[in-house]
């Protein structure tokens, strides 16, 4: 995923970075439903860590100036345009796996976090099932369930 740290954005043009359109999307994952706890900013906080080898204040520092980014964003579609311009298609479902784990940490599911992952879905050019299927392993990963026992094995 060090394809994501590439890039400083483009300040003349207003759109985001790789790292800035990746935080901000996982923030925009989290308020979907309204409900933006402190669960899930520990969960984007870890994502952003992992993801972009940043130490935790780093990545809150990210997240925070993401956060505000996000609220001037206007549409998903700028958004998931950094980020598909720089991510290969076949890392794209770690992506989604991130989104559902943000969505998921605070215990619950609503239908507009649902419509927000069919939307960047399609936007980053998968299909519904594989939304669906990285759900379902994020949901397998937060229960401890084996892999031959998941969903994802019926």
């Amino acid at each position: 995923m060090g394809a994501l740290n590439a890039g400083s954005g483009a300040p003349e043009t207003g759109l985001p970075d790789g790292q800035q359109a990746l935080a901000a999307l996982l923030v925009r994952a989290a308020r979907a439903s309204d409900i933006y706890d402190d669960r899930q900013i520990a969960q984007i906080d870890a994502i952003l860590a992992r993801r972009f080898t940043l130490p935790v204040t780093d990545a809150d520092a990210l997240r925070l100036r993401a956060a505000a980014f996000e609220q001037r964003a206007g549409d998903t579609v700028h958004l998931t345009r950094a980020i598909k311009d720089i991510v290969p298609l076949e890392d794209r479902p770690a992506l989604l796996e991130d989104l559902w784990s943000v969505i998921l940490a605070d215990g619950g599911r609503h239908e507009n976090e649902d419509g927000l992952m069919r939307l960047v879905s399609n936007l980053l050019g998968l299909a519904d099932r594989e939304s669906a299927f990285a759900r379902q392993k994020v949901m397998a990963r937060e229960n401890d369930v084996p892999a031959d026992q998941s969903p994802l094995a019926r």
